[in-house]
This record gives C-alpha cells, sequence and structure tokens, in this order.
C-alpha cells in the first residue's frame, strides 16, 4: 500500500482567513502544510458573491491586510472585483499558489485517536492526513434558501444573491427581490432601472446610513506609495474612530439615539411618500441588526416601478409569489437574499472528533469555543471566524488577524511538547471562556435592541458577535494558555493517552505536569508577536 500524504497543517478555504493563515505559516517557517479549497480559484466569499453592486461596506484600508497593504484601492469603499483582484495578489505575492489545491471540497475530517492527525477525506476521493487543521471556511460560505410552499414549482427563475446567475437578462422582467440585508440594498439600486418591475419582500426594515463613498484620488494613492506610513496612518486613523464607537453598541445602547434621527434624515431625504417612509422605518434601535451603509437604495425604492411589501414572502403559486399579509404580484424571476448559515455552519457536520460526534453535535445546542478558535473534543482543529468573533462596526480582518497569532503560537507550542502530541481545549475552560462572553453579552444592543437578527441563533443567543473592541479580543488570543487544554501524547500500542505534558517534558521537583510544559515553554524563549502595522 502506498504511503499516505501526510503534512503538518490543512488549511480550509481561500477566503481572508485561509489565505491568511497560509501566510503566516510561510512567515512561522512552516512549509508543509496545503490549502484546500472546494472551487476553482481562490477568493472565498468576494469570489461567490459577483451579484451587481457587490461591495464592501468597510473603508477599504482597512479591510486588508496589515502586512499587505494596498496603496491603489480605487476607492473609499471597494467592490467586489477589487477585493477578489487583492486576493489573488496575496496568493501570489506571498507565494501560496503551490500550496493551494483547487477544486478539492473536503467532505470529511476525521480525528484519528491513535495516530493523533486528522484523517481528511475530499469528495474526489483522495484521503490526506494532517497533525493540525486550520479551518477557514468562514461563515459566509453556505447561502441560505428559506423553505417556501410552491417554489419548486414556479416556473420563472430562482437564485440566490450569492449565487448570481449572470446569463440570466434582467431587462425588462418582473422581479422579486426576497431579503433587505447588506446584499440586497445593494442590488436592488443596481437592478432597479432595467427591470419592468421590482418587488422587494420585506420581513423587516433594515437601518441604512449614507454611504460615503469616492474614487481616491490619483494624488492619494501616488502618496500611499511613495510613503507608505501615511498609508499605515489612515488605516490607524479607521481603525480608531471604530474602536471608540464600540462602547455604544457594548455598553451605552442608548446613546444611539442620535444615529437613528440621522438615518431618518437620510430616509426622509429620498422618501417623500409618508406611507412608504413607515413601511422603511425600523421599530428597533439602530445596531441591534447590522447597519447598512448606501445613498441609493431609499431613492431606487421611491421609484415608480418598485413595490415594497411589508411583509414575508410565504407562498408560490405558479407564477405568482404570496406574501403573509396575502400581497400578490406577478413574476419572472426570484432572487433570494436571505442570508447565509451562519449559526449552523455546514462544514461543522463534516468534522468528527475524538469522541467519535461531529462538531455539529457538540454544538446542537450553541455553538461554542475557547478564544472563538478551539473546541473541545477536537485535538488540533482551529477555526478562523470562529462563534463570538463577528463585528458589528469594524473591520473582520482585524479579528482574522488576532486569530492568526493564536494559531502561531498554538503550533509554537506544539514545537516545545516535541514528537507527536495534540492541544485539547478543556470542557472547563470553554465554558469559562464562553459563560464570560455571554454574561457581557446581556448588555450590549444586540440582545437588548428589540430585534431578531442572524446573529442569534435558534435559542436566542448571540453566538456569533464578539462583545468588546479589536484591541481587547487581540489581546485575549496573543498566546495559548497552556491551562485552558489538555496534551494529549501518542502512548504506543495503547493509543494516545492524555495529560498534560505527557511523555515529553521532564518532571522536576515541587511542579505538576502542567507546570511542567507551562516552564519548558517559557524556557524556550518569548513569543514572537507580529505588530499591528
Amino acid at each position: 500500500m502506498a504511503q499516505q500524504e501526510h503534512v503538518r497543517v490543512a488549511v480550509i478555504g481561500t477566503g481572508f482567513g485561509g489565505l491568511g493563515a497560509a501566510v503566516r505559516l510561510r512567515r512561522e517557517g512552516i512549509t508543509d502544510f496545503v490549502v484546500l479549497e472546494r472551487a476553482g480559484s481562490v477568493g472565498g466569499t468576494w469570489r461567490d458573491n459577483s451579484y451587481p453592486g457587490c461591495a464592501c461596506d468597510v473603508p477599504s484600508h482597512l479591510y486588508s491586510f496589515s502586512f499587505a497593504p494596498n496603496p491603489d484601492w480605487p476607492r473609499t469603499f471597494s467592490g467586489q472585483e477589487h477585493i477578489r483582484a487583492y486576493l489573488e495578489r496575496v496568493a501570489d505575492t506571498f507565494g501560496l499558489r503551490p500550496h493551494i489545491r483547487l477544486n478539492h471540497e473536503v467532505k470529511l475530517m476525521s480525528w484519528d485517536k491513535e495516530n493523533l492527525y486528522w484523517v481528511i477525506e475530499s469528495a474526489d476521493g483522495t484521503t490526506l492526513h494532517a497533525d493540525v487543521v486550520v479551518s477557514a471556511t468562514g461563515p459566509l460560505s453556505d447561502p441560505k434558501m428559506p423553505d417556501i410552499p410552491g417554489l419548486d414549482s414556479f416556473p420563472g427563475k430562482v437564485f440566490h444573491s450569492a449565487r448570481w446567475d449572470h446569463d440570466y437578462d434582467l431587462a425588462g422582467k418582473r422581479v422579486a427581490m426576497v431579503g433587505t440585508g447588506a446584499s440586497a440594498i445593494q442590488i436592488v439600486p443596481a437592478i432597479q432601472p432595467k427591470t419592468a418591475k421590482l418587488t422587494l419582500f420585506q420581513r423587516t426594515p433594515p437601518w441604512v446610513m449614507p454611504r460615503m463613498d469616492r474614487t481616491i484620488s490619483k494624488a492619494e494613492r501616488a502618496l500611499h506609495r511613495a510613503i507608505p506610513a501615511t498609508g499605515t496612518a489612515r488605516r490607524g486613523l479607521l481603525w480608531g474612530i471604530r474602536e471608540l464607537q464600540v462602547s455604544a453598541f457594548t455598553k451605552h445602547p442608548d446613546q444611539l439615539g442620535l444615529v437613528e434621527k440621522l438615518a431618518k434624515s437620510n430616509m426622509a431625504r429620498a422618501v417623500k411618500d409618508p406611507a412608504l417612509r413607515a413601511k422603511l422605518t425600523p421599530d428597533y434601535r439602530i445596531g441591534c441588526k447590522r447597519i447598512l451603509l448606501s445613498s441609493t437604495y431609499y431613492p431606487a425604492l421611491a421609484q415608480p416601478n418598485v413595490d415594497v411589501v411589508a411583509s414575508g414572502l410565504s407562498e408560490i403559486r405558479g407564477s405568482t409569489v404570496v406574501a403573509a399579509d396575502g400581497t400578490e404580484a406577478e413574476v419572472d424571476a426570484i432572487i433570494f437574499g436571505t442570508g447565509f448559515h451562519v449559526t449552523d455552519m455546514p462544514i461543522a457536520e463534516r468534522v468528527v472528533g475524538a469522541e467519535g460526534i461531529t462538531l455539529a453535535e457538540t454544538w446542537k445546542d450553541g455553538m461554542n469555543s475557547l478564544r472563538g478558535a478551539t473546541a473541545a473534543g477536537f485535538p488540533n482543529w482551529m477555526t478562523i471566524i470562529g462563534p463570538n468573533t463577528g463585528l458589528g462596526n469594524s473591520s473582520m480582518i482585524l479579528m482574522i488577524e488576532s486569530q492568526l497569532n493564536y494559531m502561531a503560537d498554538y503550533l509554537r507550542q506544539l514545537n516545545v511538547l516535541g514528537g507527536r502530541a495534540a492541544l485539547d481545549a478543556r470542557d472547563v475552560s470553554v465554558t469559562a471562556w464562553n459563560d464570560k462572553v455571554q454574561e457581557r453579552m446581556k448588555r450590549t444592543v444586540w440582545n437588548t435592541g428589540g430585534c431578531t437578527s442572524w446573529y442569534l441563533d435558534a435559542e436566542g443567543r448571540n453566538t456569533t458577535v464578539w462583545p468588546g473592541t479589536t484591541g481587547e479580543f487581540r489581546r485575549q488570543t496573543r498566546s495559548v494558555d497552556l491551562a485552558e487544554y489538555d496534551v494529549i501524547r501518542a502512548g504506543g500500542a495503547g493509543g494516545a493517552r492524555r495529560g498534560v505534558g505527557a511523555g515529553r517534558v521532564p518532571e522536576q521537583p515541587g511542579r505538576t505536569d502542567r507546570e511542567s510544559v507551562t516552564a519548558a515553554a517559557s524556557e524556550a524563549g518569548p513569543v514572537a508577536e507580529e505588530a499591528t502595522r
């Protein structure tokens, strides 16, 4: 039998998280790794979401890696094509292409507790062994389609915003847009001028602020190229402003009243019809759902070929779409902007841990992890953008880079242990971390704002957002605390044995096994930390 391929690290996904992990591995001197991607190119959500008007709602200079600044962003808020091109350049600039395996969908990851490695089975029938798995599939990777009676028999065109059919021409068509989230408010203005009729099905109106977008001048770009520190300063200013906003979301939601007035003024300037304004005015505190940015959404809704139905889609009868309030419309196409599987990520069904159960089963009562990265019972498995690492007002790239710091130190600790070893988050550590996060969550706008959002799971628990600043999260993930983990070691014929540093660090008088491991890590030298630039 041919020897099975074995790597030190397997990274899953080539979005910001996966490519960032690959860059960090190379910077740590680790080249024995692969990056597995189910699609035919890199880019993650910025590859999959190519709908008309698709763009980022975080400023360009903040929505990029600190270690890969881009002085040539064309706009203050970049479009999908620019962000995807940036990720392609990252893959080239940092020499990641030889590590990337495209069209390589992972079907199952199982922990082999005898040999202490992950067995990764792919859709093409190949199998790979990896000491460590870094799952960077992201929460916005699998579209969520609602179960609408009659949808299967609809004779027209149906697709999700994240699976846009560019071959279907919307010109002159009667179109139903289902949803009013971040994708929908970009799609509506982009397609409204060409449709014969556009019917928007709105369950809950969003709060929408003006999008202060503009072209970045040639002079600005030239300055950032000539003097990189100016780009760094720009990024730092954008970061600092958003850090100052955090307390209003997490501690003092009552301070958001002024922001609501600004949002209402933004609506009033574009929507003169009082009846339409009433439909579009939220009845919950701003920030409870993600605040959306657009200067074209409200003007598009005020056009004569647009109808706003303030009720969710409930049924389809042939070519007729029917809202929960009984409103009907004849349409040729239905576009679903209904979000993603965020709190029930499908990748969790493909991860089988040490006890033979899936991560989805472990998370059946709600996602939880240690520092948004590791789960009890799943040794040497990490996730990027895990539970409670999302943000409501800033750039996810900041959170990703903090998790890459944690990943790097996790691998350093394994190197200190030496031999075949694994770290498994302790149940008590996971519980303590999540109890603290959920306690802090109680006073946030996401829990007190009076809305139902995609931040909440089926039990109404917020397992998505981080209730603090990005600076605080960086400090919390600066390094691995071995006291929060059990160390598992290969135990010969009897299989692996669990303990603290079993079989690697010699015991020292007066020290417990765990203290010995911690001491060894300390004596190995200070952990280098990549500075934020």
